[in-house]
């Protein structure tokens, strides 16, 4: 979490000047068309605190057939960038990613959903602010990651209180410079998602002014590259990628101070701040096609303020194909 941007904004660009040669795993196909798992290789994008903690402390990443190589991002955007390049394979992102990705016509696919509350997605103003509503933020400067959940969430609240896109001064920064800039006072709020809204609560005594509670959908997303679905081998440990992911989201609502030490170390934040944040949320595995309403209600908002343009049909890029085992993984 406090690692400098630079740093990560660097571990970004290394993964994607790698898809020059993408990720495959074609040597793994054997000869009668069965997959040798123990010969494939799954690079994954992570953020801080992400699915690599989640599986570790969940214990998933036990008795794996296949290596995986976790690596590093900022925020959902640029994962997705690596993911479309298949630079890395997968990578899990918040509901608005994959809509921006959609947007720049990115070759890659959405394989699996998972719903949770969206109280922990909010608006925050400093302690001694005069801010005291959404509609307060009319003229004032606002930090918010770009194509991020957070994004629409902004755009969800505003319009909610009746102002538009054009009624702020959107800073588009990733987190951690978010978080800088609102310590700083070089903005009026900052628009995320925890465990940075927890941690700006706990830290600096940061107001919640608004939440996305019964105004977002609070989805999350694993999203596939196009490149890795065709291939076979990757495929076969995408699926399996994929179930652990959904047991371990459900362990997370049986074991949340297990869940909140482990998140902690990855990230460096006090279990506090990672405490108050898992209180926030539970995760519930859904199919796929089932957030596709919600997500082109999100769409169409976006469109309204010039952010997306375009008629795409999101069932292209939501695909069903392993839920079955998905869900069979998150019943278990």
């Amino acid at each position: 979490m406090k690692r400098p941007l630079t740093i990560l904004a660097l571990t970004a660009s290394i993964a994607l000047a790698a898809a020059a040669c993408g990720t495959t795993n074609a040597d793994a196909v054997r000869d009668d068309g069965s997959v040798n798992l123990s010969e494939v290789t799954l690079v994954v994008g992570d953020q801080k605190g992400g699915s690599e903690a989640l599986l570790g402390a969940a214990g998933e990443l036990e008795d794996v057939e296949y290596d995986i190589e976790f690596k590093p991002f900022t925020s959902g955007p640029p994962l997705l960038d690596a993911v479309s390049s298949n630079a890395v394979n997968i990578g899990g992102v918040g509901n608005t990613p994959p809509l921006f990705a959609i947007n720049e016509s990115k070759d890659l696919k959405v394989v699996q959903g998972s719903e949770q509350s969206a109280e922990g997605d909010a608006i925050v103003v400093p302690k001694d602010s005069d801010l005291r509503s959404v509609e307060d933020l009319k003229g004032k400067k606002v930090a918010v990651a770009k194509g991020s959940s957070a994004n629409f969430n902004l755009l969800a609240q505003l319009a909610a209180s009746g102002l538009g896109w054009d009624d702020i001064e959107p800073v588009f920064v990733q987190p951690a410079e978010g978080l800088a800039a609102f310590k700083g006072g070089h903005v009026d709020a900052w628009a995320i998602w925890d465990p940075f809204t927890s941690q700006a609560e706990l830290d600096v005594d940061a107001h919640v002014l608004s939440s996305g509670k019964g105004l977002v959908n609070g989805l999350v997303f694993q999203v596939a590259s196009d490149a890795a679905l065709e291939d076979d081998a990757t495929r076969a440990a995408i699926e399996d990628y994929l179930a652990r992911i959904a047991r371990a989201q459900v362990w997370t609502n049986e074991n949340p101070d297990v869940w909140a030490k482990r998140w902690a170390e990855d990230t460096g934040l006090p279990v506090e701040v990672t405490e108050r944040a898992i209180s926030r949320r539970s995760f519930t595995p859904i199919a796929v096609p089932d957030a596709v309403e919600s997500e082109q209600e999100m769409w169409d908002a976006f469109a309204e303020q010039g952010q997306v343009d375009g008629d795409p049909d999101l069932t292209d890029y939501f695909v069903d194909t392993f839920d079955a085992a998905v869900l069979e993984a998150a019943r278990q």
